[in-house]
């Protein structure tokens, strides 16, 4: 009897090793296959800025991670915000990316609508090296989902050579008003047939930037749409309207046509975030014409600085990647722990870090030869300590588009009291559903 249960005893001692063999082979199995060859694919925009610097992560990670391939797929930030609403709403998440780029305004309103959407990345990489503001942006009930990437501090970009021409001097436009502003195209189109700056047809960007040079936005400290009864944003289009009316600004159909404006010489400056020093740069024949100031301000607004931002955007790491993991150590390895990347990326691209450690690096004091030798990197990281914090709040890209349609109809004749009355009663609408 004893032999019988010894024997029996046995067995079971054999058929327990060889299970809990099996199950170690399969808990090891995804460790295994993260290992080898894995492609992580990426949407962002704009292939002088944002595309740039990915592929350039890229690079850097693949020194030690050889089996790791980025395959960075270019999407314009309307599409891939399109996108993502349309899958996630959907809940088809097979064809989304594991890696996203998200501007700053619209991260809070789509971690709340989709809260399982996106990796919560608290104690997964070291945030606490970044602006404080920037992690803010990407931090909703305490988790944080989004690494920073860019500054979007803005500055006014401007054509050296074509200003002279008209008798005047880049610092004729530092510390100025809009008023002055107009003044001086005037005298710019006047002397040289060229307009002063472009901007997208029925796109907000110099009511927004404006907007946020005065601390203000299109909601109040209590969220509630700040649209209607809001001086600044009324200010804000007169003066948009009297800049395309006096020809000063010329309107384009599109971001390409856009850019081409500064490239092409058609216009003689444009006031942006600093990332769009990247596409001014890609036009090589103009190297040493251009110069940096800062951005004009509100004559009739106490509030107003010179001083504003225009976009900023960080990478978010979808929750429907096969190797999330990977992402993140990818990411911590690269935008959230590599001074090189930076200093590779800002020449060229103007990617003005908020990684505070690559901040540091000399490369930000260095003069710039396509910009007369102009240290452009010291200034516009001055200009950024500059910059008015304001509350975007989660139906930002909603009161956006309001605004977008007040701007179309104010330059079609209405009043703009009326356009923004109007623009009001919509966004409240859309709130209350």
């Amino acid at each position: 009897m004893k032999k019988a249960l010894y024997l029996l005893l046995s067995l079971l001692l054999v058929v327990s090793a060889a299970a809990f063999a099996a199950g170690k082979t399969e808990t090891a199995a995804p460790s295994a296959q993260a290992a080898g060859p894995v492609t992580l694919t990426v949407w962002c925009w704009d292939p002088t800025f944002n595309i740039y610097a990915m592929n350039e992560a890229a690079k850097i990670y693949n020194v030690d991670h050889p089996d790791v391939k980025i395959n960075v797929v270019e999407t314009p930030w309307a599409d891939l915000q399109q996108k993502l609403i349309t899958s996630l709403s959907a809940k088809a998440t097979e064809n989304l990316p594991d890696i996203i780029l998200m501007q700053d305004n619209a991260i809070q309103k789509n971690i709340m609508t989709y809260p399982d959407a996106f990796v919560a990345l608290n104690g997964k990489l070291d945030l606490s090296q970044f602006a404080q503001f920037k992690v803010d942006v990407g931090t909703v009930d305490g988790k944080h989902y989004g690494v920073p990437f860019d500054n979007g501090a803005t500055g006014t970009f401007i054509r050296r050579d074509l200003i002279e021409q008209a008798g005047l001097k880049v610092s004729d436009f530092t510390d100025i008003t809009w008023e002055r502003f107009i003044e001086l195209g005037k005298i710019v189109k006047q002397k040289t047939g060229v307009a002063m700056i472009s901007t997208v047809a029925n796109e907000p960007d110099f009511p927004m930037l404006m907007l946020q040079s005065a601390g203000t936005w299109m909601f109040d400290a209590n969220g509630k749409a700040y649209i209607k009864d809001n001086p600044v944003l009324k200010e804000a289009l007169r003066i948009t309207k009297e800049m395309v009316e006096s020809g000063v600004c010329i309107l384009v159909p599109d971001w390409n046509a856009y850019i081409a404006t500064l490239n092409n010489g058609t216009v003689a400056s444009t006031i942006n975030g600093c990332w769009i020093s990247g596409s001014i740069q890609a036009e090589k024949s103009q190297s040493g014409k251009w110069a940096v100031t800062n951005t004009p301000r509100f004559a009739k607004i106490a509030s107003s600085v010179n001083y504003s931002s225009q976009g900023g955007s960080g990478w978010m790491v979808m929750a429907n990647s096969k190797h999330p993991d990977v992402a993140i150590d990818f990411l911590a390895k690269t935008f959230a722990g590599s001074v090189k990347l930076y200093e590779t990326i800002l020449p060229s691209s103007g990617a003005i870090a908020t990684w505070l450690p690559a901040a540091k690096s000399p490369v930000y004091g260095q003069p710039i030869e396509f910009f007369g030798g102009q240290k452009i990197y010291e200034d516009l990281v001055s200009y950024a300590g500059k910059v008015p914090n304001v509350k975007y709040g989660v139906f930002n890209y909603e009161a956006r588009d309001a605004i977008a349609r007040a701007l179309s109809e104010v330059m079609q004749g209405t009043n703009i009291d009326t356009a923004l009355a109007t623009a009001q009663k919509n966004v409240e609408f859309l709130m209350s559903e």
